[in-house]
């Protein structure tokens, strides 16, 4: 497979700053990056049980049923204005909270469900097959208190673009106490973007073919190939001439 550096994303989508500005300006006008809920339904429910940003998501799920959910984002604008648009839903509740830590006590909840939250922390990437040591310790900072507040046999789902081969090893820790699998979604058109949904399970052992995944996550990059050598000049070739003025 090649291995393409892709473009860093605008970095601006990880500072708060951005996303407040943003929030004052759209209010709670809904904004859906990875499609509604309806796109991953399917994949979604089984693995939930009744009992941010300024996605639909939270809402949806509770006219659905599931009237027991909280809901938090970095930034007090949001937080805000999603109050105020779903004041009349007392089962939804909003925070303003930091995923890198969380403010609630161990093992708090049955489901913990982002999407793209954690592609915030690598819009600065530009080589996925190489993440920087700050963006792994990142990611791996947030996952462990995911972990920290899921109870046994508790689910954590991730929905994203980023492709199996770029995030499972940073799901795959078995520090983190869960086992691991995906699923492809997407439209089926030939041109369609698909993203992933990622299901970590708390108590259940991962399977030994991710722990090798997540090990490789800790090994330093291969250094890069030296250039090959010039190759030798013919002994009867006339350099001087071969050059093109």
């Amino acid at each position: 497979m090649e291995r393409r550096r892709a473009p860093a994303a605008p970095p601006r989508y990880g500072r708060r700053q951005f996303w407040d500005a943003l929030y004052q300006r759209e209010g709670a006008e809904t904004r859906e990056w990875l499609g509604g809920l309806s796109r991953f339904l399917p994949q979604l429910e089984p693995e939930l049980r009744p009992g941010c940003g300024n996605s639909a998501l939270s809402h949806d799920l509770y006219e659905l049923g599931y009237t027991d959910v909280t809901s938090i984002d970095f930034s007090p604008a949001c937080i805000a204005a999603m109050r105020a648009r779903y004041a009349r839903c007392p089962g939804l509740r909003w925070a303003v909270m930091d995923i890198r830590a969380l403010a609630f006590p161990d093992a708090s909840f049955d489901v913990v469900l982002e999407k793209g939250t954690l592609d915030v922390l690598m819009v600065e990437e530009t080589d996925p097959w190489h993440v920087s040591p700050q963006a792994a310790a990142a990611m791996r900072r947030v996952l462990a208190e995911v972990s920290r507040v899921l109870r046994p046999e508790g689910c954590f789902i991730s929905i994203t673009f980023a492709q199996p081969h770029f995030r499972k090893p940073h799901y795959a820790q078995e520090a983190f106490g869960w086992s691991l699998r995906h699923a492809a979604c997407g439209d089926g058109d030939a041109g369609a973007f698909h993203y992933f949904l990622y299901v970590m399970r708390k108590g259940q052992p991962l399977d030994p073919r991710d722990v090798a995944l997540g090990h490789r996550l800790h090994q330093p990059p291969p250094p890069p190939a030296p250039p090959p050598p010039p190759a030798p000049l013919e002994d009867d070739e006339d350099y001087l001439f071969a050059i093109q003025l």
